[in-house]
């Protein structure tokens, strides 16, 4: 049966990836506009357009974004939004979960250089070469300067895929100093579906289905120093991994 259904897998694979072509190359020119515009109002209609766009391809592929609050975080306030990076597909998944346009995701440099999509990546997020230290700072600088205008930000803490088996592998300090420096509250989010949407080992091993991310309650920084650093990442970490074992997510190996 599975050699049966193996040649429809690739033409269903072959026309989500001709899909995303198609709607990057409608999102580009208008991607094009928005970055001569100033740094808060392009940045804010890119991230709309790029919505718009995210939108339509997980729908006329069959993925169908769910979000659980269980805790529902407040419109009107900015936060740092973390959580766990085990598929290629958890790039599109933030623009579903996160209902807001006033946001910036930190994203690696490294995936500029795929062409046209490294064009609008790179107008999108802010980017960060973790190799480099003037990279990193200025990245803080710029989240910083986003958290300054009342916009939230997101950040990856594990930094690229967890590939352990285990629910999540270490975190880096970045976003729990960040959310110390500047007093902004955290929020959890956990994909749990993404990894068998699409497994990280490669981009043909799309399948349709649900795809939820779940909201976790907002963990305050208020009054917190550096000093509490690992502490509170050690916190955030223990609640997303308890989440992601509770939902018994399919990487876990026993």
């Amino acid at each position: 049966m599975r050699q049966l259904t193996k040649p429809l897998w690739w033409l269903y694979c072959i026309y989500a990836f001709l899909l995303f072509v198609i709607g990057m190359l409608c999102v580009l020119p208008f991607v094009a506009v928005f970055s001569l515009q100033d740094e808060s109002t392009g940045g804010d209609r890119i991230y709309k357009v790029c919505r718009y766009w995210d939108s339509a391809w997980l729908t006329l592929v069959g993925i169908r974004p769910a979000n659980i609050y269980e805790s529902t975080p407040d419109p009107d306030k900015r936060y740092v939004f973390v959580s766990n990076h085990i598929s290629y597909l958890d790039i599109p998944m933030i623009l579903q979960a996160i209902q807001r346009d006033s946001f910036r995701i930190l994203g690696k440099a490294e995936m500029t250089r795929i062409p046209l999509f490294g064009y609008i990546y790179g107008r999108a997020v802010v980017l960060v070469d973790r190799a480099t230290a003037l990279s990193r700072s200025r990245s803080v600088r710029e989240l910083k300067s986003m958290l300054a205008t009342d916009r939230s930000v997101f950040i990856f803490p594990e930094g690229t895929f967890n590939e352990t088996g285990q629910p999540l592998k270490s975190f880096y300090d970045g976003a729990f100093r960040l959310a110390i420096e500047t007093q902004t509250p955290l929020v959890p989010i956990l994909f749990i579906d993404t990894f068998d949407r699409m497994h990280y080992s490669s981009l043909f091993s799309l399948r349709p289905g649900v795809t939820r991310a779940i909201f976790l309650p907002e963990v305050a920084v208020e009054g917190l120093t550096a000093a509490d650093l690992p502490l509170l990442k050690q916190r955030v970490y223990s609640q997303m991994e308890e989440g992601l074992i509770r939902h018994r997510v399919s990487w876990i190996l026993s």
